[in-house]
Protein backbone atom coordinates (compact mmCIF):
# COMPACT_ATOMS: atom_id res chain seq x y z
CA UNK A 1 0.00 0.00 0.00
CA UNK A 2 1.14 3.55 -0.79
CA UNK A 3 -0.41 6.84 0.37
CA UNK A 4 -0.43 10.13 -2.28
CA UNK A 5 -0.52 13.40 -0.92
CA UNK A 6 -1.40 16.21 -3.18
CA UNK A 7 -1.09 19.86 -1.06
CA UNK A 8 -3.10 22.22 -3.01
CA UNK A 9 -3.67 26.19 -1.83
CA UNK A 10 -6.06 24.97 0.50
CA UNK A 11 -6.75 21.82 1.06
CA UNK A 12 -4.88 18.30 1.46
CA UNK A 13 -6.04 15.69 -0.41
CA UNK A 14 -4.98 11.77 0.19
CA UNK A 15 -5.26 8.33 -1.30
CA UNK A 16 -4.69 5.09 -0.40
CA UNK A 17 -3.61 2.65 -3.24
CA UNK A 18 -3.35 -0.74 -3.18
CA UNK A 19 -0.89 -1.73 -5.82
CA UNK A 20 -3.18 0.87 -9.25
CA UNK A 21 -5.89 0.49 -7.17
CA UNK A 22 -7.63 3.49 -4.88
CA UNK A 23 -8.95 2.55 -2.06
CA UNK A 24 -10.18 5.40 -0.48
CA UNK A 25 -9.57 8.92 -0.21
CA UNK A 26 -9.23 11.91 1.93
CA UNK A 27 -9.68 15.90 1.99
CA UNK A 28 -8.93 17.99 4.64
CA UNK A 29 -7.40 21.50 5.47
CA UNK A 30 -3.57 22.29 5.85
CA UNK A 31 -3.96 23.31 9.50
CA UNK A 32 -5.40 20.25 9.98
CA UNK A 33 -3.10 18.10 9.43
CA UNK A 34 -1.31 15.97 11.85
CA UNK A 35 -5.10 14.94 13.58
CA UNK A 36 -6.36 13.78 10.42
CA UNK A 37 -3.27 11.87 9.23
CA UNK A 38 -3.18 10.10 13.04
CA UNK A 39 -6.61 8.60 12.24
CA UNK A 40 -5.91 7.80 8.21
CA UNK A 41 -2.39 6.16 9.74
CA UNK A 42 -4.55 3.87 12.12
CA UNK A 43 -6.81 2.96 9.58
CA UNK A 44 -4.38 1.59 7.44
CA UNK A 45 -1.26 0.82 9.65
CA UNK A 46 0.55 -1.27 7.59
CA UNK A 47 0.57 1.51 5.04
CA UNK A 48 4.46 2.78 5.45
CA UNK A 49 5.07 4.60 2.36
CA UNK A 50 4.00 8.55 1.17
CA UNK A 51 4.65 10.31 -2.01
CA UNK A 52 3.80 13.77 -1.79
CA UNK A 53 3.66 17.04 -4.27
CA UNK A 54 2.68 20.29 -2.93
CA UNK A 55 1.55 23.73 -5.06
CA UNK A 56 0.57 25.21 -1.55
CA UNK A 57 3.17 25.85 1.05
CA UNK A 58 3.51 23.09 3.79
CA UNK A 59 4.27 24.26 6.68
CA UNK A 60 8.35 22.34 7.53
CA UNK A 61 6.85 21.17 11.12
CA UNK A 62 4.24 19.54 9.16
CA UNK A 63 7.06 17.70 6.59
CA UNK A 64 9.44 16.66 9.48
CA UNK A 65 5.88 15.03 11.31
CA UNK A 66 5.29 13.38 7.72
CA UNK A 67 8.99 11.94 7.35
CA UNK A 68 8.85 10.83 11.23
CA UNK A 69 5.45 8.71 10.37
CA UNK A 70 6.05 7.55 6.89
CA UNK A 71 8.81 6.66 3.97
CA UNK A 72 7.62 10.12 2.27
CA UNK A 73 9.28 10.99 -1.58
CA UNK A 74 8.97 14.28 -1.91
CA UNK A 75 8.51 15.09 -5.77
CA UNK A 76 10.36 17.88 -6.99
CA UNK A 77 12.10 20.03 -9.92
CA UNK A 78 14.99 17.13 -9.40
CA UNK A 79 12.72 14.48 -9.77
CA UNK A 80 13.10 11.90 -12.35
CA UNK A 81 10.20 12.54 -14.95
CA UNK A 82 9.47 10.40 -18.02
CA UNK A 83 9.27 13.22 -20.47
CA UNK A 84 11.48 15.67 -21.78
CA UNK A 85 10.45 19.35 -20.80
CA UNK A 86 10.82 22.03 -23.23
CA UNK A 87 9.12 24.29 -21.52
CA UNK A 88 11.04 27.34 -21.42
CA UNK A 89 11.43 28.47 -17.91
CA UNK A 90 11.36 25.23 -16.47
CA UNK A 91 12.44 26.17 -12.46
CA UNK A 92 9.10 28.04 -12.66
CA UNK A 93 6.59 25.45 -13.88
CA UNK A 94 4.77 23.70 -11.22
CA UNK A 95 5.30 20.32 -9.73
CA UNK A 96 1.83 19.61 -9.89
CA UNK A 97 1.61 19.94 -13.57
CA UNK A 98 4.55 18.09 -14.08
CA UNK A 99 3.32 15.68 -11.91
CA UNK A 100 -0.05 15.45 -14.25
CA UNK A 101 2.59 15.36 -17.11
CA UNK A 102 4.33 12.86 -16.15
CA UNK A 103 0.93 10.53 -15.10
CA UNK A 104 -0.50 11.50 -18.89
CA UNK A 105 2.43 9.68 -20.30
CA UNK A 106 2.72 6.91 -18.14
CA UNK A 107 -0.81 5.88 -18.41
CA UNK A 108 -1.43 7.08 -22.40
CA UNK A 109 1.46 6.58 -23.89
CA UNK A 110 2.61 7.20 -27.00
CA UNK A 111 -0.16 9.57 -27.19
CA UNK A 112 -0.46 13.64 -27.54
CA UNK A 113 -2.69 14.67 -24.54
CA UNK A 114 -3.95 18.05 -22.97
CA UNK A 115 -4.72 17.62 -19.75
CA UNK A 116 -6.86 19.96 -18.15
CA UNK A 117 -6.69 21.05 -14.70
CA UNK A 118 -9.88 22.55 -13.11
CA UNK A 119 -9.25 23.82 -9.61
CA UNK A 120 -8.37 27.01 -7.72
CA UNK A 121 -6.57 28.06 -11.70
CA UNK A 122 -7.38 25.81 -14.71
CA UNK A 123 -4.43 25.05 -16.30
CA UNK A 124 -3.78 23.72 -19.75
CA UNK A 125 -0.62 21.60 -20.42
CA UNK A 126 0.57 19.71 -23.60
CA UNK A 127 2.39 16.65 -24.26
CA UNK A 128 3.29 14.99 -27.19
CA UNK A 129 3.44 11.34 -28.70
CA UNK A 130 7.18 11.96 -28.91
CA UNK A 131 6.70 12.55 -24.67
CA UNK A 132 7.96 16.22 -25.19
CA UNK A 133 6.21 18.86 -22.29
CA UNK A 134 5.16 21.87 -24.06
CA UNK A 135 3.19 24.08 -22.29
CA UNK A 136 0.26 25.27 -21.83
CA UNK A 137 -1.81 28.13 -20.10
CA UNK A 138 -3.03 29.64 -16.67
CA UNK A 139 -6.36 31.02 -16.29
CA UNK A 140 -8.29 31.62 -13.63
CA UNK A 141 -10.63 29.02 -11.73
CA UNK A 142 -14.65 28.81 -11.22
CA UNK A 143 -13.84 29.72 -7.91
CA UNK A 144 -11.63 33.11 -8.23
CA UNK A 145 -14.30 34.17 -11.22
CA UNK A 146 -17.60 33.94 -8.87
CA UNK A 147 -14.74 35.75 -6.48
CA UNK A 148 -13.57 38.34 -8.77
CA UNK A 149 -16.80 39.49 -9.09
CA UNK A 150 -17.70 40.31 -6.37
CA UNK A 151 -14.67 41.91 -4.88
CA UNK A 152 -14.01 44.07 -8.02
CA UNK A 153 -17.40 45.34 -7.81
CA UNK A 154 -19.72 47.59 -5.58
CA UNK A 155 -23.02 45.42 -5.74
CA UNK A 156 -22.28 41.68 -7.80
CA UNK A 157 -23.28 38.74 -4.98
CA UNK A 158 -20.84 36.54 -3.95
CA UNK A 159 -22.35 33.21 -5.27
CA UNK A 160 -21.69 29.32 -4.91
CA UNK A 161 -20.97 27.36 -8.03
CA UNK A 162 -24.06 26.79 -9.78
CA UNK A 163 -25.25 24.78 -13.10
CA UNK A 164 -27.03 27.97 -15.22
CA UNK A 165 -30.76 27.52 -15.93
CA UNK A 166 -31.02 29.33 -18.73
CA UNK A 167 -28.45 30.78 -21.14
CA UNK A 168 -30.02 33.64 -20.86
CA UNK A 169 -29.71 34.73 -17.27
CA UNK A 170 -33.08 36.92 -16.64
CA UNK A 171 -32.03 37.70 -13.80
CA UNK A 172 -28.68 38.86 -11.79
CA UNK A 173 -27.30 35.70 -9.63
CA UNK A 174 -28.58 33.45 -12.83
CA UNK A 175 -26.41 36.20 -15.41
CA UNK A 176 -23.77 35.89 -13.22
CA UNK A 177 -23.53 32.13 -13.34
CA UNK A 178 -24.15 31.61 -16.79
CA UNK A 179 -21.25 34.16 -17.62
CA UNK A 180 -18.58 32.27 -15.29
CA UNK A 181 -19.92 28.55 -16.24
CA UNK A 182 -20.50 28.94 -19.35
CA UNK A 183 -17.38 31.53 -19.91
CA UNK A 184 -15.16 28.54 -18.39
CA UNK A 185 -16.53 26.28 -20.82
CA UNK A 186 -16.41 27.73 -23.99
CA UNK A 187 -12.55 29.00 -23.11
CA UNK A 188 -12.06 24.77 -22.55
CA UNK A 189 -13.54 24.05 -25.61
CA UNK A 190 -11.60 27.46 -27.54
CA UNK A 191 -8.74 25.76 -26.62
CA UNK A 192 -9.46 22.30 -27.43
CA UNK A 193 -10.41 23.20 -30.91
CA UNK A 194 -7.09 25.28 -31.08
CA UNK A 195 -5.22 22.43 -30.05
CA UNK A 196 -6.92 20.36 -33.02
CA UNK A 197 -5.73 22.69 -35.57
CA UNK A 198 -2.19 21.26 -35.29
CA UNK A 199 -2.91 17.76 -34.01
CA UNK A 200 -5.40 15.59 -35.34
CA UNK A 201 -5.67 13.55 -32.80
CA UNK A 202 -5.13 13.34 -29.07
CA UNK A 203 -6.53 12.82 -25.52
CA UNK A 204 -8.05 15.01 -23.42
CA UNK A 205 -7.98 14.39 -19.44
CA UNK A 206 -9.93 16.85 -17.69
CA UNK A 207 -8.80 17.06 -13.70
CA UNK A 208 -9.63 18.77 -10.24
CA UNK A 209 -12.13 19.76 -8.01
CA UNK A 210 -14.36 21.22 -10.50
CA UNK A 211 -13.54 18.39 -13.39
CA UNK A 212 -17.43 16.27 -12.54
CA UNK A 213 -18.99 19.83 -12.24
CA UNK A 214 -17.91 20.86 -15.76
CA UNK A 215 -17.66 17.41 -17.96
CA UNK A 216 -21.42 17.44 -18.47
CA UNK A 217 -21.37 20.51 -19.86
CA UNK A 218 -18.32 19.69 -22.44
CA UNK A 219 -19.11 19.08 -25.69
CA UNK A 220 -15.43 17.32 -26.16
CA UNK A 221 -14.82 13.50 -25.88
CA UNK A 222 -12.95 13.78 -22.67
CA UNK A 223 -11.45 11.09 -19.75
CA UNK A 224 -12.65 13.11 -17.09
CA UNK A 225 -11.31 12.01 -13.46
CA UNK A 226 -11.11 14.49 -10.39
CA UNK A 227 -8.39 12.14 -8.70
CA UNK A 228 -5.84 12.08 -12.03
CA UNK A 229 -2.94 14.15 -9.62
CA UNK A 230 -3.48 11.63 -6.96
CA UNK A 231 -3.27 8.05 -10.12
CA UNK A 232 -0.27 10.38 -11.18
CA UNK A 233 1.93 10.29 -8.03
CA UNK A 234 1.48 6.67 -7.75
CA UNK A 235 2.54 5.88 -11.15
CA UNK A 236 5.17 8.63 -10.57
CA UNK A 237 6.38 6.92 -7.67
CA UNK A 238 6.79 3.25 -9.29
CA UNK A 239 8.69 5.11 -12.30
CA UNK A 240 11.09 6.55 -10.03
CA UNK A 241 11.72 2.97 -7.76
CA UNK A 242 12.64 2.45 -11.87
CA UNK A 243 14.85 5.13 -12.42
CA UNK A 244 16.55 5.91 -9.35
Amino acid sequence: MIFTIDVGNTNIKVAVFEQVDLVEKFVFQKKDLENNFEKILKKYSNCTIAVLSSVGKLDEIDILWLKKHLNLLEISHASAFPFQNLYGTPKTLGVDRMVLAAGAVLLYPNQNILIVDAGTCVTYDFVTDKKEYLGGAISPGLRLRYESLHNFTAKLPLLSKKQPENFIGNNTEEAIHSGVVNGLRYEIEGFVSEYSVKNEQFTIILTGGDANFLANRLKSVIFADENFLLKSLQQLYTYSLQND
